[in-house]
C-alpha cells in the first residue's frame, strides 16, 4: 500500500475554487458495480484430483501392491524399454542424491520419501539412492520399510524404475530410483 502524499494548501484551495457551485450527486443516482465474477478455474475438480493423490499415497496397499511388489527385485514403468532398467542396474547413471531411513518408523519414513522425491524432482535430480535397510532390527528380522518403499515408489508417476543396489552401495538394503527427466540430457 502506498501513501498518497498529503495535498498542499494552495492545491486545495485551487481544487475548492474549482468545484465552487457544483451540487453533489444524490447516491441513489449512483451506478453499483458488480460484484466480481469467479475464477474460470476448475477448483472442485483441482481439489478432487488432489484427495485421489493423496489417498492413492497416502491410503492403505492393497493385496495386490503387496503381491506384486513385495517379492520384487526391481520396477520398470510400462510402456518403458528394458533397456532402461538395464543401464540402472549396470550403474549407468550416476546417483545424485541420498537418503537413509535407518532408525524411522513406516510413517515418518514414507514422509521422507515423498518429501525426497519431490525436491529431487524440483532440484531437476534423476537418480537417487534410499536407503531403507535389511530389517536386521525390526521385529521378526523382516525388513518392512523394504517392502513399503518399493510400494510407495511405484505409485508415484515420475519414478521410471528401480531396483536394489549392487552390494558395494547397499545391496539388499538400498534402491537406485531413476525419476523421469524434465528435458535434462544425463
Amino acid at each position: 500500500m502506498t501513501l498518497r502524499p498529503q495535498p498542499s494548501p494552495e492545491d486545495l484551495a485551487a481544487f475548492r475554487a474549482a468545484v465552487d457551485g457544483a451540487t453533489p450527486l444524490r447516491k441513489l443516482d449512483r451506478v453499483i458495480p458488480e460484484a466480481p465474477k469467479p475464477s474460470s478455474r476448475p477448483r472442485q475438480r483441482e481439489l478432487d484430483e488432489a484427495a485421489v493423490v493423496a489417498e492413492l499415497l497416502h491410503g492403505p496397499l492393497a493385496i495386490d501392491d503387496w503381491l506384486d511388489l513385495g517379492g520384487a527385485d526391481s520396477f520398470l514403468r510400462s510402456g518403458l524399454p528394458r533397456t532402461l532398467l538395464r543401464d540402472l542396474r549396470r550403474g549407468r547413471w550416476s546417483i545424485q542424491d541420498h537418503l537413509d531411513l535407518h532408525g524411522m518408523n513406516r510413517h515418518e519414513a514414507h514422509e521422507q520419501v515423498s518429501l525426497f522425491v519431490a525436491e529431487a524432482l524440483a532440484a531437476g535430480k534423476r537418480c537417487l539412492r534410499i536407503v531403507h535397510g535389511r530389517g536386521h532390527g525390526s521385529p521378526g528380522r523382516e525388513g518392512v520399510l523394504r517392502h513399503l518403499v518399493k510400494a510407495w515408489l511405484s505409485r508415484y508417476k515420475d519414478v521410471l524404475a528401480f531396483c536394489h543396489a549392487p552390494p558395494s552401495d547397499g545391496g539388499d538394503g538400498a534402491l537406485w530410483v531413476l525419476l523421469k527427466g524434465g528435458g535434462r540430457s544425463r
